[in-house]
C-alpha cells in the first residue's frame, strides 16, 4: 500500500468514512470504518495529516488520534462545505474533507483538551440555569 500523506474522516453517530490520499494525488484508501475499529486503523498506518469537521464530538477523536502520531487538523463545517464536489454524502465529505484540509489558506479550530472541554461544559451547563431560571421568572410575572 502507498504511504498515504492526507486523509479525510467523516465522523457520523456509527459509521466513519475514511479518505485517504498519496504524495501524488492519487486515491490510496475510500472505506467505512465502524466506531470500534477506527484507532486501530490509524494505529496501523504511519503518522500522516488527518482531517476532521469540528463538532461535538471532534475534539475526543482529535485527542485520540493525534496520541498515536498523527497530525490532526481540524476545520469548521462552513469551510468544508465548499469542496463537496456532488450529492452531500459521507464519502463525499469525507474527500471534501481530505481536500480542505490540504489547501495553504485553511483556517483550523484548535483542538481542546479533556480538561478544556470539562471547563466549557460547566459554563454551558451553568448559562442553561441561567437561561431556564430567567424564563420560570418570566412566566411567574
Amino acid at each position: 500500500m502507498e504511504k498515504m500523506i492526507t486523509i479525510g474522516l467523516d465522523l457520523a453517530k456509527s459509521v466513519f468514512q475514511v479518505h485517504g490520499i498519496a504524495g501524488d494525488g492519487t486515491v490510496v484508501v475510500r472505506r467505512a470504518l465502524r466506531r470500534s475499529p477506527v484507532l486501530d486503523f490509524f494505529r496501523g498506518i504511519e503518522p500522516c495529516c488527518v482531517g476532521i469537521e469540528a463538532c461535538a464530538s471532534s475534539h475526543y477523536w482529535a485527542n485520540a488520534i493525534g496520541q498515536l502520531g498523527h497530525t490532526v487538523k481540524m476545520m469548521s463545517p462552513s469551510y468544508v462545505k465548499a469542496y463537496v464536489k456532488r450529492n452531500k454524502t459521507d464519502a463525499a465529505d469525507a474527500e471534501a474533507i481530505c481536500e480542505a484540509v490540504s489547501r495553504p489558506t485553511m483556517r483550523f479550530v484548535p483542538v481542546k483538551t479533556p480538561d478544556e472541554q470539562a471547563a466549557c461544559m460547566v459554563l454551558k451547563t451553568r448559562e442553561l440555569f441561567v437561561r431556564q431560571r430567567s424564563q420560570t421568572a418570566n412566566a411567574i410575572r
